[in-house]
């Protein structure tokens, strides 16, 4: 795509806390003239960062005290408790959402959308492929099909440019991904979805307090999901959350979440649709109650971390961190990516990269596979079940048109670290930094 209409990532200022933010995040110069001179750690040298980063989730006794409380209550399903209600609305008012239906685990949010919008046996939802296979699997519980829309390499997000032309007759929703806490080119989409009459489920499990020209993801589609799955930025082990502001989306997702009973009713044995069991505990609830306000602060150290080790890293031949569109006024920093050239460092491979990197105390990951390739979806796609509904022909067709060329380039060269390593001190982004240079000025050396 063309870089034109990219603009490049204007990181956010600390504001609120900023004097507690800063302190937490100054730390030493960098030492890139040492490290640059001093032999990998791969190689017998000392390890760049010695350390380690900050462990995730961050707790302390106020958790366990919440915990005890709900456990002493003894009203542990949001049936008979009000953790999870308290949530529930405190949540929407920070996301800036009418409602919000607290559900099992961000999958649940997904499928919960999908059934309320209709999205059936026959419908085609447009996904990207670069993503956790959650995002697809709640497709393929509907028996729709998912229509992969490639990957902009420059974000990693789903290009939206390329939207308007995998819509067909059978296009019933789009289901883009807020990856790695960075946001999709919500402007591009949101005007096809209104061009077509298509509904939007923003996917915003990874993305917590990300936004789009001010206004926080999974605030702008039809629907929005969060999961508080462990690793989260906001998390409760599991645990998701399913944002909208359409009353009738809310009735019939909550309805649903709870077997089909009447939304608002706790009990009774009557029942107005299908459903499922995707109830939140109130255990959970409290958890996520107690870490809710310490989210911001935490945003804002990652985002002034990030801002610091691009700096550095965008320097490096071969190394270029994931851009934001220029309507993306917040990046959630879930995780830190980037792409790698092995031609920039002397053909070293990713894996071998990845390998001193990790040498150097910088833990860190290749993220996704290409989810249109995998095994899974032919396996799935030619069960009795789906050759039923759509017929073998079809089937066949469908293979034949969700190729994603520039995602398969992306799952090659990607290179993540988690959120957590973004909250530590200004020093761990600087070794970070300092690893990978001095592996780029011994890269010759290091190839097995």
């Amino acid at each position: 795509m063309s870089t034109n209409r990219m603009g490049r990532r204007a990181f956010l200022q600390a504001s609120a806390g900023g004097a507690a933010s800063l302190a937490m995040i100054e730390g030493s110069a960098s030492g890139a003239e040492a490290t640059g001179s001093s032999k990998p750690a791969l190689l017998g040298g000392e390890p760049t960062h010695k350390g380690p980063f900050p462990s995730w989730p961050q707790i302390d006794e106020r958790h366990e005290q919440v915990w005890q409380e709900v456990l002493k209550k003894r009203g542990w399903c949001r049936l008979n408790g009000d953790y999870v209600e308290r949530f529930e609305a405190e949540y929407a008012k920070t996301i800036g959402t009418k409602f919000c239906l607290a559900v099992a685990n961000g999958t649940s949010a997904l499928i919960a959308s999908l059934n309320a919008l209709g999205v059936g046996p026959g419908d085609e939802v447009l996904v990207p492929p670069y993503t956790f296979v959650a995002t697809i699997n709640a497709v393929l519980l509907q028996y729709a099909l998912p229509v992969f829309v490639d990957t902009d390499p420059e974000t990693f997000q789903m290009d939206a440019t390329r939207v308007e032309a995998a819509i067909t007759e059978r296009t019933r929703a789009i289901l883009p991904v807020h990856l790695g806490g960075n946001v999709v080119d919500m402007d591009t989409l949101l005007a096809v979805s209104k061009k077509h009459n298509i509904p939007v489920i923003e996917d915003a499990c990874q993305a917590h307090f990300a936004e789009w020209r001010g206004k926080r993801v999974a605030s702008l589609g039809d629907t929005g999901c969060f999961s508080f799955q462990v690793t989260k930025n906001l998390c409760s082990g599991e645990g998701g959350a399913l944002m909208t502001n359409r009353e009738d989306l809310i009735e019939r997702a909550g309805s649903f979440h709870t077997n089909g009973r009447p939304w608002g009713a706790k009990s009774g044995f009557g029942y107005v649709r299908n459903g499922s069991n995707l109830r939140m505990t109130e255990f959970q609830g409290a958890l996520l109650l107690e870490q809710l306000p310490r989210v911001e602060a935490q945003s804002q150290i990652r985002e002034q971390n990030a801002a610091h080790l691009t700096k550095r890293i965008e320097a490096i031949p071969g190394i270029r961190p994931a851009k934001s569109y220029e309507g993306t006024t917040r990046n959630a920093y879930h995780l830190y990516m980037f792409r790698y050239d092995p031609e920039q460092f002397a053909g070293l491979s990713r894996d071998r990269f990845r390998e001193a990197l990790s040498a150097e105390g910088i833990p860190n990951m290749s993220g996704y596979t290409p989810l249109n390739e995998q095994p899974f979806m032919k396996e799935t796609l030619y069960s009795r079940g789906f050759v039923n509904v759509y017929g073998k022909e079809t089937i066949d067709a469908y293979f034949g048109r969700i190729a994603c060329p520039e995602n398969d380039r992306l799952c090659t060269q990607g290179v993540w670290f988690t959120q957590n390593m973004l909250l530590g001190p200004r020093s761990d982004m600087d070794d970070i930094a300092d690893a990978i240079e001095r592996i780029h000025a011994h890269a010759k050396e290091l190839i097995a």
